[in-house]
């Protein structure tokens, strides 16, 4: 079966010359057009694979930053041009014109509301498990923590701090281009302690109360059976699981991270002190989550925003309207 990408390519080589043709022909344009309706068809086929292909190589924002530009300088020249000659309103256009006219403004308020206010994620995996679900698409607060520039993700107005308990995007340390979700469990200046899966922070052991046990279906499709606590971070209560039978941490698993020397590991666990700066993240699902712990410190300007709210899970509908706590 063919995929996305390689449909991307057809559908980018059959559209391509019909777009050029549209552009360089000399044909009448306007209603008199017999072929208006296919090259316009053909532009937006265009768009659309030009777009999937782009996010091979560049990410979403990037993508909407470039199209409400590129769109906006077309409407920019179109009514300059239409006020040199004194045309009080455009009679016929051509299809690149008219289609920059009809999206630039829907564009250009995506990428505002994305950049700025909400942007949409999906859980692609069970690290936060109990707290988020695999499939669940969760809204991000944007500007919880500031204002962040589009795609540099440069903080410019900074209105709060993270707090310990919240759950927070951030851009992997390893490959920014990627979107991580965890706990935030240590703050600039914090000395986290992990030892026999009891977490202790400046000296003060967290709050954590036994709740069961929670049971699962695992990705493989194996049923798996964990203990579920309470713990309580800052002013944050929520859930954790872990695994009796399983480490605290493995010893092999652990990288070369930037300012691993603030870190200190045996077998029983882990000790960090969280540089200024920096923000120290676990998973919820403690023993199936890569966390901080392996791969080190999330600096603030990697900060995406907070997660406030489950909006949709097609394999349970349940989850719909669920806050994140």
């Amino acid at each position: 079966m063919m995929d996305l990408f390689k449909l991307g390519l057809v559908g980018l080589a059959v559209t391509l010359p019909i777009v050029l043709w549209d552009l360089f022909s000399k044909r009448p344009r306007g209603p008199q057009d017999p072929h208006a309706g296919w090259v316009q068809t053909a532009w937006l086929v265009m768009l659309v694979c030009a777009f999937g292909l782009l996010l091979k190589v560049t990410g979403f924002s990037e993508i909407l930053l470039a199209a409400s530009a590129l769109t906006g300088l077309v409407v920019m020249w179109d009514w300059l041009r239409r006020r040199r000659s004194g045309i009080a309103a455009p009679v016929t256009h051509s299809t690149w014109v008219e289609i920059s006219r009809s999206f630039f403004p829907v564009i250009l308020v995506v990428f505002l509301v994305r950049s700025f206010m909400f942007e949409p994620f999906k859980i692609p995996s069970g690290s936060m498990i109990p707290t988020l679900r695999i499939g669940d698409f969760i809204l991000v607060n944007k500007y919880t923590y500031g204002i962040r520039l589009p795609v540099t993700n440069h903080a410019v107005i900074t209105i709060n701090h993270p707090q310990r308990g919240e759950v927070m995007v951030f851009k992997y340390p390893e490959d920014p281009s990627t979107n991580y979700i965890k706990r935030v469990v240590g703050l600039p200046g914090d000395t986290v302690v992990y030892e026999g899966k009891h977490l202790s922070i400046n000296g003060q052991p967290v709050s954590t109360t036994a709740d069961g046990t929670f049971s699962d279906v695992e990705e493989s499709l194996n049923y798996a059976s964990f203990d579920r606590f309470q713990e309580k971070l800052g002013e944050h209560t929520h859930s954790i699981i872990t695994v009796d039978q399983q480490p605290p941490i493995f010893l092999s698993q652990v990288r070369d991270f930037p300012q691993r020397s603030a870190c200190l590991y045996n077998a029983e666990g882990f000790a960090c002190k969280v540089p200024a700066g920096h923000y120290f993240m676990m998973g919820d699902n403690r023993d199936r989550s890569s966390d901080s712990r392996y791969w080190g410190f999330v600096p603030e300007d990697n900060i995406v925003g907070k997660a406030v709210l489950v909006w949709m899970n097609f394999h349970d509908f349940s989850r719909i309207g669920t806050v994140v706590h």
